[in-house]
């Protein structure tokens, strides 16, 4: 096992060296810092001297071996929208993205499994009918629609119908002004958010682990284990869930690590100062720093959780260590 993780390992890391690097390139492609100096007297001067002081005159993997050099210790530049350094900016914006995705992936896990296995042991039934059904609208609902229809709907309509000082859920930021930590406010802003982003994975991997399970309740040991005898649920929840739930790890690993530079839709909607919003502010303005930083921020992410993703198979199948 070791062994398959250091193998994976040595491809993971090329991978992401090359990433940074194409992340680096199309950024200082796409950007010039010395775009507000141009209409300035003496342009010409001030943006060679401006281009003189960034090391933008340099060779391009001159440049690029300087940033790697500052961002593996911390440096990550200065905020040309904010003048704050870039590593705090990110880490406070990566926080909030976190408590994002931690509450929406366990909701999602836990719903997601429970409608994969009714589905799976009440094949074709009514119920796995009406499921079926609610998971392709899911899979078909723009997310920005479902996001907007839940604020009018659990928020502002109740609201108006009932004649309430407050709507029941929030739908901006994560804390109301003057407060914090994790309580009854925290969870009427943090409600919303959520339900938007757990009602597409739900409607994915619900799919998955119905199909997990059909394919294990098939197999020839649990044929074996319920002409033992054994109780059905021992035989649905020890038996088949278990060697069904490999697909899902793998799937929810994979999926974690997009969601992180993904959410940027539902933070921006809901006003989450999270990773989301803070690159459509900074791709925005042309924040070059923190541009380049939140792509290679996301891509360690998507690298890491896809290397979980293969852990997770080969602890699961052993006979994936061997390829």
């Amino acid at each position: 096992m070791l062994s398959y993780i250091g193998r994976r390992l040595a491809y993971s890391l090329p991978v992401l060296l090359v990433g940074s690097f194409v992340a680096f390139w199309g950024v200082r492609v796409a950007f010039d810092p010395t775009d507000s100096l141009r209409g300035s007297p003496d342009a010409a001067r001030v943006i060679a001297e401006r281009r003189h002081s960034l090391g933008l005159d340099q060779p391009l993997l001159t440049q690029y071996w300087k940033w790697l050099k500052g961002f593996l210790h911390g440096d990550w530049g200065t905020s040309s929208r904010t003048n704050d350094r870039v590593y705090p900016t990110v880490m406070r914006s990566l926080g909030y993205t976190f408590q994002l995705v931690l509450w929406s992936v366990t909701i999602a896990l836990v719903v997601s499994i429970l409608i994969g296995v009714f589905s799976a042991v009440r094949e074709r039934s009514a119920g796995d009918h009406a499921l079926t059904a609610l998971a392709y609208a899911g899979i078909a609902m723009p997310i920005f629609w479902l996001a907007l229809m839940a604020n009018q709907f659990l928020a502002v309509w109740p609201q108006q119908r009932w004649n309430l000082d407050q709507p029941p859920l929030y739908f901006n930021g994560l804390h109301s002004q003057d407060h914090s930590g994790i309580n009854l406010d925290y969870f009427r802003h943090l409600a919303l958010p959520v339900f938007a982003l757990v009602v597409p994975l739900v409607a994915v991997w619900s799919r998955l682990q119905r199909a997990a399970m059909l394919d294990v309740l098939g197999a020839d040991y649990i044929r074996t284990a319920r002409a033992k005898g054994l109780p059905e649920r021992r035989v649905i929840f020890k038996h088949a869930l278990r060697n069904a739930l490999a697909p899902m790890g793998s799937q929810t690993a994979v999926d974690i690590g997009t969601l992180f530079g993904g959410v940027i839709v539902i933070e921006a909607i809901y006003q989450i100062p999270g990773m989301g919003q803070l690159f459509l502010n900074s791709l925005l303005a042309g924040d070059v720093y923190v541009v380049v930083a939140w792509m290679v921020v996301s891509a360690v992410f998507v690298i890491a959780f896809n290397l979980l993703a293969d852990i997770l198979s080969a602890w699961l199948d052993p006979r994936i260590r061997l390829t």
